[in-house]
């Protein structure tokens, strides 16, 4: 017989724990591309608010290919970061193989940190982006598709 509901949300739970391991990873690294963002901004000069401006000589500019590539991988995350979170979550409560589990959360993170490194820090080509990508999204969408059918 499964397992109920509260004796998953234990931190005796190393499913859970591994959850709550990976997620707490990949908050810290959204954290980090706001500060990118910043520091990206401050590097190019590149203010969006007047009130920024930290030299009035300068203009606001919106275009900088730097500071949107960074924007660009902060929106990427946000767009498969955040569903992580809610699956991985509803995952943990069906009770997987701890293995699998632990794995795949594992590969989320790993990936979605690759994914940045490779799109926003030190710019590689193609396919290494994709590869990170879809490891995460596979992963998750796995995941989905694992709950959906333990919900029927």
């Amino acid at each position: 017989m499964a397992k109920i509901a509260f004796e998953l949300l234990t931190l005796e739970n190393e499913v859970l724990r591994a959850y709550l391991f990976w997620s707490a990873i990949l908050v810290l690294k959204m954290l980090f591309m706001s500060l990118l963002t910043g520091l990206m901004r401050f590097r190019t000069q590149t203010f969006a608010n007047p009130e920024d401006l930290l030299d009035k000589r300068l203009k606001v500019k919106f275009d900088n290919s730097d500071v949107e590539r960074v924007r660009r991988a902060h929106r990427n995350d946000l767009e498969n970061i955040l569903p992580f979170f809610a699956i991985g979550f509803l995952y943990v409560l069906i009770d997987p193989a701890p293995g699998l589990a632990i794995n795949l959360f594992r590969a989320v993170g790993i990936a979605r940190i690759i994914h940045t490194i490779v799109y926003a820090v030190v710019v590689m080509p193609q396919p290494s982006r994709a590869l990170a990508f879809f490891v995460a999204l596979g992963a998750t969408v796995y995941m989905a598709v694992q709950v959906l059918l333990a919900a029927l």
